[in-house]
């Protein structure tokens, strides 16, 4: 009987280490495995083939005897699995697991039979492209820095999640990290050109993943002793600040090398001149987690899934106002509208959906009537949205639009590095008009202006940071112009969301006198049926707690 317990970081901030204490003392041996996307039924507990979900200490009996079917809910159908395959099946430190699912049999492969040409020209034919966000053939960076001269090479894995909402490349670290050593030990194979090039190996990896950086580092010594890494190719963790910049490839390189995370003008492209100026490669970790699966298929099995300009899954971080809200891959070419209400299980509460938010702060968001918009790089991107790393923030009726590019504005004006004047001021005078707009101060004029702002920005910022930025305000005003109108002209938020802008009042009609809202109101604003909006903070407490809808948001 094997018993496995979801100990990815989603599971143990449900309880899920304290369930794998419980099972251990009443005598089984419970294995840990990963995230398997399910993060909305954590705490996960597997019997054999049964699954148990939201697991805690009332459910543990029925577990150790294997009954009570009420608590078992059946696997979910998977979906076809690359980059996820092993997470939530697989013990992550544990090589023997991985290598029981056929792992390393590709780095072999490819050490022992391939040529670099012959690697390069299998990831070529499957047409995976990079999969943090811009969608680059991976096999061209892989030549670039294959046909740079140089006597040392780096292969550099990019684990700097940074998106709000994003958690995709956690999900594979905490769940599968060997899968990203063997794809980094093929792309070294890849980029070496001969065996007198030596390539060296890097995981830069946020400092807010602990759990990550431990596993990671206990693959790299398990790799080391069953001789998977070696003097030839070896691999080390960089720990990162948190700097969200330092997503952008250069950004990343000057923090390795100890100075400020700031992005510099291409060319040189690292595959020239990288770290250390020496030719880099980079990739992030969903890239690397793809590799091995492709040697052992062959590109065509990959190029197959998918559609023209994008192959293979994708891995998706399901957030917002969804059901099922955890990871998801599909394959590319599959609608926003199925991902949602397929993977997604639709709208919590049966609400209607708004918008979806794609591609992380510097994404755009999507409304309704678009959702049937096939999930791929090119037509992501006509939209005014782009796929990114993969966060997927759904929204419903209640989400105000204007208040949510002003989220995201404020996240991305808080992570630039300063280098260039378009990011660094652009991108505040945008946000303080959007802070004005949402506290009802908005004028005429101001949308005309939010929007040559935002073009003048993408046009000049030196990286993808501030080329991007602007995207959430651009998309909402294209999308919900009507929005930005009501807060300016009406000074009313439709969506009842900005604070500012709401009035409460009484309708006499509807009330019971009960004064439950008179008791409750923390600002003593209630009196007579009638609201002081000189003292109410406009908390909404009095809107929550009636019962009878005689209290109004208007």
């Amino acid at each position: 009987m094997r018993v496995t317990v979801g100990m990815g970081s989603c599971g143990i901030a449900a309880g899920a280490d304290k369930v794998y204490t419980l099972l251990r003392e009443k005598g089984l041996s419970p294995v840990i495995t990963g995230c398997n996307g399910m993060c909305y039924l954590e705490p996960i507990v597997t019997v054999d083939e049964k699954v148990y979900t939201r697991v805690d200490e009332t459910k543990i009996d029925d577990i150790v005897n294997t009954k009570n079917e009420a608590c078992v809910t059946e696997p979910e159908p998977d979906s076809f699995k690359i980059a996820l395959r092993n997470c939530g099946v697989i013990d992550p430190e544990n090589i023997d697991e991985y290598i029981e699912k056929g792992g390393y049999k590709a780095s072999e492969k490819c050490v022992t039979e391939l040529s670099s040409e012959q690697i390069i020209e299998l990831v070529k034919t499957s047409g995976i492209g990079g999969r943090g966000g811009a969608g680059f053939p991976t096999w061209f960076k892989w030549n670039a820095a294959r046909n740079s001269p140089g006597e040392e090479k780096y292969i550099i894995c990019n684990a700097d999640e940074g998106d709000p909402g994003a958690f995709m490349d956690r999900a594979i670290l905490e769940g599968d990290p060997h899968s990203v050593l063997e794809g980094m030990i093929i792309a070294a194979k890849a980029i070496s050109g001969d065996n007198t090039t030596t390539v060296k190996g890097i995981i830069y990896v946020r400092a807010e993943y602990p759990l990550a950086i431990k596993r990671l580092t206990v693959a790299i010594v398990q790799a080391q002793e069953r001789g998977y890494l070696d003097a030839r190719f070896n691999v080390r963790i960089k720990a990162g600040a948190g700097a969200f910049v330092c997503g952008e490839e250069t950004a990343l390189i000057a923090s390795l090398e100890g100075e400020r995370g700031m992005p510099r003008l291409k060319p040189p492209f690292p595959a020239e001149k990288g770290y250390k100026q020496k030719p880099s490669n980079i990739n992030n970790v969903e890239t690397f987690a793809n590799i091995p699966w492709i040697i052992n298929n062959g590109g065509d099995a990959f190029a197959k899934i998918g559609i023209a300009d994008s192959k293979g899954t994708k891995v998706f971080a399901l957030t917002g106002k969804v059901v099922k809200g955890g990871l998801v891959e599909v394959p590319m070419g599959k609608t926003i509208r199925e991902v949602v209400y397929n993977e997604g299980g639709g709208i919590i509460g049966g609400k209607k959906l708004k918008a979806v938010q794609l591609g992380g702060p510097s994404g755009g968001c999507i409304p309704e009537e678009l959702l049937d918009t096939q999930i791929g790089y090119k037509s992501l991107s006509e939209t005014g949205a782009i796929m990114g790393s993969g966060g997927m923030v759904v929204m419903d009726d209640s989400t105000c639009m204007v208040d949510m590019a002003r989220y995201f504005l404020d996240f991305t004006c808080k992570e630039s590095c300063g280098k260039c004047t378009h990011c660094r001021i652009g991108n505040k005078r945008m946000l303080e008009i959007l802070e004005r707009i949402c506290d009802g101060k908005g004028k005429d004029g101001d949308i005309q202006l939010l929007e040559e702002l935002g073009r003048g920005i993408k046009a000049g910022s030196l990286c993808a940071l501030g080329q991007s930025a602007p995207n959430p305000v651009l998309t909402t005003i294209k999308y919900f112009k009507n929005e930005y109108e009501a807060h300016i002209k009406q000074k009313k938020c439709p969506a009842h969301s900005c604070k500012a802008l709401l009035t409460y009042s009484i309708d006499p009609n509807k009330c019971k006198r009960c004064n439950l809202c008179v008791k409750k109101c923390p600002a003593n604003a209630i009196t007579d049926l009638i609201i002081d909006n000189g003292k109410c903070t406009k908390c909404g407490s009095c809107f929550e707690l009636c019962k009878f809808g005689a209290i109004t948001d208007n």
